[in-house]
């Protein structure tokens, strides 16, 4: 059985619907957003009891406060949730031989020089990438898989997402602003999961980047509005300096994920496929209920 943590997270609800689609035995837990099939329990108070309770076989950690400025706020929490918690779920995987797969992010580089290569040393500039540098950490030394993705969007449950509100604001006919001078690696939720599950299949071990292509904000936002035949006029370029923020953000953080791509077979970092299975799910309606 494979237990999936932040169940209600955009990540983690992809990655519970994709191992059920393909016949595994998953059980999702969530902490505050209920979600149909997965147990709520809090992690940050009792990491260990609910894999004592259910024992399995492998564990997708995708739970984390997220939210980066908080992070730097409230440190104590964030430490909690995003590292001590990572820590004594690796240690409980290893003790018991379950195989584990973190999910972290592009944030535990500094933003220097963007492409960053899994062998690249991590440096994180705030205290969120700091917190999941210790749980790649604990998880590498448990023998686990370490995911790293980057700017997640997607339909689902979860917080609200970047790619999703530029889909929602252009097709009401409203306008996007969008920062030209920072760049990441825009990631389908859904892709995610894709990848999660061929980790999970081939039994992969160590750090894999697995995120979309180098863009700025504003780059993505115009693919976008391409992609779904949304008008470009709307997307409006505004400077990084023109947003306050009480953490600072990586000025370059984009993943070199061609390791993966070879690796699993999966197209992550292809935007146009991407973008395509993005369309999809709009025109599916699959957004409308908030469940992906």
């Amino acid at each position: 059985m494979i237990l999936v943590t932040g169940a209600s997270s955009s990540p983690g609800f992809k990655i519970l619907e994709r191992l059920r689609r393909e016949g595994w035995e998953v059980l999702g837990i969530y902490n505050q957003h209920p979600v149909e099939g997965a147990v709520q329990w809090d992690l940050a108070k009792d990491p260990v009891g609910v894999l004592e309770r259910f024992s399995p076989d492998a564990v997708v950690h995708a739970a984390a406060l997220g939210d980066v400025d908080r992070c730097e706020v409230e440190p104590a929490l964030c430490y909690r949730v995003n590292a001590v918690t990572t820590r004594e779920i690796a240690r409980w995987c290893s003790k018991r031989g379950a195989a584990l797969v973190y999910l972290s992010t592009d944030y535990v580089f500094p933003g220097d020089r963007g492409s960053y290569r899994e062998e690249d040393p991590p440096r994180p500039v705030n205290y969120y990438g700091l917190t999941k540098l210790l749980g790649e950490e604990a998880a590498l030394a448990a023998g686990g898989a370490v995911v790293r993705v980057a700017w997640i969007y997607g339909f689902g449950p979860g917080r609200q997402n970047f790619g999703r509100t530029v889909v929602e604001k252009l097709s009401r006919g409203e306008e996007v602003r969008a920062v030209v001078d920072q760049w990441g690696s825009p990631t389908l939720n859904t892709l995610i999961a894709e990848v999660v599950a061929k980790v999970l299949e081939k039994s992969i071990s160590g750090i894999l980047h697995a995120a979309g292509p180098r863009l700025s904000r504003y780059e993505f936002a115009l693919a976008i509005a391409e992609a779904f035949g949304f008008s470009k006029e709307l997307v409006k370029p505004i400077k990084a300096a023109d947003l306050s923020f009480k953490a600072p953000r990586p000025r370059d953080s984009s993943l070199d994920s061609s390791l993966a791509v070879s690796t699993l077979g999966v197209p992550v970092n292809d935007i146009r496929y991407a973008l395509s299975i993005f369309k999809k799910e709009w025109e599916e309606g699959r957004h409308a209920d908030g469940r992906g």
